[in-house]
């Protein structure tokens, strides 16, 4: 830290829970830049980030990894130490960051840990989401991670409470009291974030959706598919689609998002138009008795809206549409098309990270993957592992790797390349090895 080309001071008050949120202008862009922290007298230890391309340079090669869904009572992040270990260039968070649900008294998997009062118990108040942030970032490896690469994170449903939709808890709790919990837990995910100044809620209300260019080459687009959503059809129950789930009233996005995300096809000049999302798009369906059964909290419940997005990309002339997803606790590529009973064309490629500890230990090939490729076969390729997904984004071709380990009960493991996904540029064929 011998050439400082930006310091300054901002106050820690404890109405915010002593978190700074700081914008630092003026930086190089496409550039690595160190950093640390004074406080009380201590310092912190340095961290790295990395400054994004100047919006027309033209960028060869990026690289993104995502990660999602880390119970912290589930196991030990190892995902993290292997992904600091390859420095990316951005690491991207699709929710699931925290679990509002106890935490055994005895740690879980983590059986050696020591745990606050409040980790027994379901997280509704502001300190209880605060202290599960406390818990989970005492983690050494994510603290790597952190310190390793900048993060662009946004929040799905544990973050709050399991399978949230807008206004509607996933139990009967009445709405004001839902929405106070709602908004305390929305001011912790704030203020434990990597988020700007102006993400700051008000009560319930956040803008958690946004745009992120990488040059000529990504454009990345962040979606919030709680906040806005209709809720849940058919109970929320994994089952047929029906007319509930093709109702063209329904949306998982609200309008304004709906509009927001066309408008920024039809302006996008980039080679992948990426979507970043917390719950997978594609139609992941299994057959339950004589039923083609799917998820009603990912967009196979809300199929007009998955169509008006797919169809507005293609009318928008978008060149390579990628979705990034989580929320599955699996490793998928799946073709999007805008229906998945017919021939309708394919429109891009889904890519769902699987989660870092959430699920305990998987298998390579377990009963939900086998039912899951008889049902669906424009599922590519499925691991139920934990791990993450590394990307290589060039010019010409988009390179998907998915590492994986076999256990995630100590603290230490080695995971490993389980797949590679190869998209060459202008065509959703996918080369799996």
């Amino acid at each position: 830290m011998t050439r400082i080309v930006r310091r300054g001071t901002v106050h820690a008050t404890p109405e915010w829970g002593h978190s700074v949120h700081v914008d630092v202008r003026g930086l190089a862009p496409a550039a690595d830049h160190f950093y640390r922290f004074r406080a009380l007298g201590e310092i912190s230890t340095v961290g790295r980030t990395r400054t994004a391309p100047a919006p027309s340079a033209h960028v060869d090669t990026l690289t993104l990894a995502v990660a999602t869904c880390q119970n912290w009572a589930d196991g030990y992040y190892q995902a993290y130490a292997d992904l600091a270990a390859h420095a990316p260039d951005v690491v991207l968070h699709l929710g699931d960051y925290i679990y509002e649900k106890p935490i055994p008294a005895q740690g879980g998997a983590r059986t050696t840990a020591a745990l606050p009062l409040s980790s027994t118990r379901e997280a509704v108040d502001l300190d209880d989401y605060r202290e599960r942030y406390a818990l989970y970032k005492s983690d050494p490896d994510l603290q790597l991670a952190h310190a390793m690469a900048p993060f662009v994170i946004t929040f799905d449903d544990h973050e709050v409470d399991n399978n949230w939709a807008a206004a509607v808890p996933e139990d009967d709790t009445p709405p004001v009291p839902f929405a106070l919990r709602r908004a305390r837990a929305l001011r912790a995910w704030w203020e434990n974030s990597p988020v700007r100044v102006t993400a700051r809620p008000n009560g319930t209300v956040v803008r958690a959706h946004r745009r992120l260019g990488f040059g000529d080459l990504v454009d990345l687009t962040l979606l919030d598919t709680r906040s806005h959503r209709s809720d849940q059809a058919n109970g929320d129950n994994d089952t047929g689609q029906n007319q509930h789930t093709a109702d063209p009233s329904r949306t998982i996005l609200g309008a304004e998002q709906e509009r927001w995300l066309l408008d920024g096809f039809a302006s996008s000049r980039h080679r992948w138009d990426v979507l970043a999302q917390q719950v997978p798009m594609a139609d992941l369906a299994r057959t339950v008795g004589s039923t083609r059964a799917v998820s009603m909290d990912g967009w196979s419940g809300y199929e007009a809206s998955r169509a008006r997005i797919l169809d507005g990309a293609t009318d928008r002339g978008v060149r390579n549409l990628v979705s990034l997803a989580g929320d599955i606790h699996r490793s998928v590529v799946a073709d999007l098309r805008t229906s998945y009973t017919d021939d309708s064309a394919v429109r891009g490629v889904e890519l769902a990270a699987t989660s870092i500890t959430s699920g305990g230990d998987g298998e390579d090939s377990d009963d939900g993957d086998r039912r899951l490729k008889e049902a669906s076969p424009h599922v590519r390729f499925g691991n139920s592992q934990r791990g993450y997904l590394l990307n290589r984004i060039h010019s010409d071709r988009w390179e998907a790797e998915f590492r994986v380990t076999p256990s995630v009960r100590s603290p230490r493991g080695t995971l490993h390349r389980r797949a590679l996904i190869t998209i060459p540029d202008s065509t959703a064929e996918v080369d799996v090895v």
